[in-house]
Protein backbone atom coordinates (compact mmCIF):
# COMPACT_ATOMS: atom_id res chain seq x y z
CA UNK A 1 0.00 0.00 0.00
CA UNK A 2 3.04 2.34 1.09
CA UNK A 3 4.04 1.92 -2.93
CA UNK A 4 0.81 3.03 -4.21
CA UNK A 5 0.80 6.12 -2.20
CA UNK A 6 4.15 7.00 -3.82
CA UNK A 7 2.58 5.91 -7.07
CA UNK A 8 4.97 3.07 -7.76
CA UNK A 9 2.75 0.55 -9.59
CA UNK A 10 5.74 -1.83 -9.41
CA UNK A 11 5.55 -2.41 -5.63
CA UNK A 12 8.90 -0.40 -5.34
CA UNK A 13 10.94 -2.81 -7.29
CA UNK A 14 10.62 -0.29 -10.63
CA UNK A 15 13.33 -1.28 -13.19
CA UNK A 16 15.27 1.58 -15.17
CA UNK A 17 12.89 1.13 -18.18
CA UNK A 18 10.25 1.77 -15.87
CA UNK A 19 11.75 5.10 -14.36
CA UNK A 20 11.98 5.74 -18.01
CA UNK A 21 8.41 5.65 -18.56
CA UNK A 22 7.92 6.72 -15.23
CA UNK A 23 9.34 10.30 -16.15
CA UNK A 24 8.82 10.48 -19.43
CA UNK A 25 4.86 10.47 -18.24
CA UNK A 26 5.35 12.95 -15.88
CA UNK A 27 7.15 14.91 -18.56
CA UNK A 28 4.13 14.87 -20.87
CA UNK A 29 1.94 15.63 -17.82
CA UNK A 30 3.49 18.53 -16.78
CA UNK A 31 3.99 20.22 -20.36
CA UNK A 32 2.68 23.80 -20.64
CA UNK A 33 0.69 24.75 -24.51
CA UNK A 34 2.79 27.56 -24.51
CA UNK A 35 5.84 25.32 -24.46
CA UNK A 36 4.68 22.61 -26.93
CA UNK A 37 3.55 25.28 -29.28
CA UNK A 38 7.45 26.75 -29.04
CA UNK A 39 8.78 23.33 -29.49
CA UNK A 40 6.39 22.54 -32.19
CA UNK A 41 7.41 25.99 -34.35
CA UNK A 42 11.33 24.92 -33.16
CA UNK A 43 11.13 21.39 -34.47
CA UNK A 44 9.15 22.17 -37.94
CA UNK A 45 8.35 18.43 -38.33
CA UNK A 46 5.79 19.65 -41.31
CA UNK A 47 8.87 20.88 -42.89
CA UNK A 48 7.30 24.73 -43.50
CA UNK A 49 9.47 26.99 -45.49
CA UNK A 50 9.59 30.84 -44.64
CA UNK A 51 6.86 32.97 -45.80
CA UNK A 52 7.29 36.44 -45.08
CA UNK A 53 4.59 39.23 -45.42
CA UNK A 54 5.44 42.46 -45.69
CA UNK A 55 6.21 44.62 -43.34
CA UNK A 56 4.07 47.33 -43.33
CA UNK A 57 0.75 44.63 -42.31
CA UNK A 58 1.85 44.05 -39.33
CA UNK A 59 0.48 46.27 -36.06
CA UNK A 60 2.33 44.90 -33.32
CA UNK A 61 5.24 42.32 -32.89
CA UNK A 62 7.08 40.09 -34.95
CA UNK A 63 5.58 37.56 -35.87
CA UNK A 64 7.13 34.95 -38.44
CA UNK A 65 5.23 32.83 -40.74
CA UNK A 66 5.79 29.78 -43.02
CA UNK A 67 4.29 27.51 -45.52
CA UNK A 68 4.27 24.11 -47.31
CA UNK A 69 1.93 23.44 -50.39
CA UNK A 70 0.51 20.11 -50.01
CA UNK A 71 -1.71 19.71 -52.92
CA UNK A 72 -3.05 21.83 -55.76
CA UNK A 73 -6.10 21.42 -58.38
CA UNK A 74 -5.60 19.97 -61.90
CA UNK A 75 -6.83 23.39 -63.53
CA UNK A 76 -4.79 25.88 -61.11
CA UNK A 77 -7.69 27.69 -59.34
CA UNK A 78 -7.14 25.63 -56.01
CA UNK A 79 -4.38 24.15 -53.71
CA UNK A 80 -4.61 23.45 -50.52
CA UNK A 81 -1.25 24.70 -47.72
CA UNK A 82 -0.23 24.32 -44.38
CA UNK A 83 0.50 27.65 -42.68
CA UNK A 84 1.78 28.60 -38.91
CA UNK A 85 3.25 31.81 -37.55
CA UNK A 86 4.12 32.81 -34.20
CA UNK A 87 3.38 36.41 -31.75
CA UNK A 88 1.76 39.08 -33.82
CA UNK A 89 -0.75 40.88 -34.95
CA UNK A 90 -1.33 42.26 -38.61
CA UNK A 91 -3.69 42.74 -41.23
CA UNK A 92 -4.00 39.96 -44.43
CA UNK A 93 -5.38 41.30 -47.34
CA UNK A 94 -7.32 38.31 -49.13
CA UNK A 95 -7.06 38.35 -53.31
CA UNK A 96 -7.82 34.82 -53.38
CA UNK A 97 -10.96 32.76 -51.89
CA UNK A 98 -9.70 31.54 -48.65
CA UNK A 99 -11.53 28.56 -46.04
CA UNK A 100 -8.90 27.67 -43.07
CA UNK A 101 -8.93 25.15 -40.59
CA UNK A 102 -7.06 25.69 -37.31
CA UNK A 103 -4.93 22.47 -36.45
CA UNK A 104 -3.02 23.86 -33.71
CA UNK A 105 -2.98 27.04 -31.17
CA UNK A 106 -4.75 29.56 -31.50
CA UNK A 107 -5.92 33.01 -33.32
CA UNK A 108 -8.64 35.86 -33.38
CA UNK A 109 -9.73 36.86 -36.17
CA UNK A 110 -11.28 40.65 -36.33
CA UNK A 111 -13.09 41.16 -39.29
CA UNK A 112 -13.51 44.57 -41.78
CA UNK A 113 -16.58 44.95 -39.51
CA UNK A 114 -14.80 44.85 -36.53
CA UNK A 115 -16.31 41.45 -35.12
CA UNK A 116 -14.23 38.80 -33.42
CA UNK A 117 -13.81 35.48 -33.32
CA UNK A 118 -11.06 33.29 -31.55
CA UNK A 119 -10.56 30.37 -33.72
CA UNK A 120 -8.78 27.04 -31.62
CA UNK A 121 -8.16 23.92 -33.00
CA UNK A 122 -11.06 21.87 -35.16
CA UNK A 123 -12.48 26.15 -36.14
CA UNK A 124 -13.05 26.72 -39.60
CA UNK A 125 -13.25 30.12 -41.37
CA UNK A 126 -14.09 31.75 -44.61
CA UNK A 127 -11.98 34.61 -46.17
CA UNK A 128 -13.47 36.05 -49.55
CA UNK A 129 -11.54 37.29 -52.15
CA UNK A 130 -11.25 41.36 -51.47
CA UNK A 131 -11.71 40.91 -48.10
CA UNK A 132 -8.96 41.95 -44.98
CA UNK A 133 -8.85 40.40 -41.80
CA UNK A 134 -6.85 41.26 -38.39
CA UNK A 135 -5.03 38.11 -36.60
CA UNK A 136 -3.97 38.45 -33.44
CA UNK A 137 -1.75 35.42 -32.43
CA UNK A 138 -0.94 35.45 -28.79
CA UNK A 139 1.63 32.55 -29.23
CA UNK A 140 1.46 30.16 -31.88
CA UNK A 141 -1.75 28.91 -34.80
CA UNK A 142 -1.20 26.26 -37.33
CA UNK A 143 -3.84 25.86 -40.18
CA UNK A 144 -3.84 24.42 -42.93
CA UNK A 145 -5.50 26.35 -45.81
CA UNK A 146 -8.04 25.41 -48.46
CA UNK A 147 -7.75 27.91 -51.32
CA UNK A 148 -9.47 29.01 -54.56
CA UNK A 149 -8.39 31.74 -57.21
CA UNK A 150 -11.66 33.06 -58.48
CA UNK A 151 -12.57 33.39 -62.06
CA UNK A 152 -11.89 36.99 -63.15
CA UNK A 153 -15.48 39.38 -63.53
CA UNK A 154 -14.47 38.94 -67.68
CA UNK A 155 -14.65 34.94 -67.63
CA UNK A 156 -17.72 34.73 -65.14
CA UNK A 157 -19.75 37.32 -67.70
CA UNK A 158 -18.63 34.77 -70.74
CA UNK A 159 -19.50 32.21 -68.80
CA UNK A 160 -23.15 33.39 -68.17
CA UNK A 161 -23.17 34.49 -71.85
CA UNK A 162 -22.74 31.22 -72.46
CA UNK A 163 -25.00 29.54 -70.55
CA UNK A 164 -27.79 31.53 -72.02
CA UNK A 165 -27.15 31.02 -75.56
CA UNK A 166 -27.16 27.42 -74.94
CA UNK A 167 -30.19 28.02 -73.30
CA UNK A 168 -31.44 29.76 -76.47
CA UNK A 169 -29.80 26.67 -79.15
CA UNK A 170 -31.06 23.92 -77.43
CA UNK A 171 -33.59 23.90 -74.12
CA UNK A 172 -32.42 21.61 -71.24
CA UNK A 173 -28.34 22.09 -72.76
CA UNK A 174 -27.70 24.40 -69.60
CA UNK A 175 -28.08 21.39 -67.12
CA UNK A 176 -25.42 19.56 -65.93
CA UNK A 177 -25.76 16.31 -65.86
CA UNK A 178 -22.29 14.83 -65.03
CA UNK A 179 -21.98 12.80 -61.49
CA UNK A 180 -21.75 14.63 -58.55
CA UNK A 181 -19.98 13.47 -55.09
CA UNK A 182 -22.58 14.47 -52.91
CA UNK A 183 -26.14 14.39 -55.20
CA UNK A 184 -26.18 17.56 -55.37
Amino acid sequence: MGSALRGDATGGNAGPKEMEDATRELEILQRSPERDQAMEYAANRHELNAAPFPHEWVIEGDPVARVKQLSSSTDGKGLTVMWDCTAGRFNWFYDIDETICVIEGSVVITNESGVARKLRAGDTYYFPKGSRAEWSIGRYVRKVAFIHVPLSDKVLRFRRILKALRRVMKPGADKDTSPTLFGG
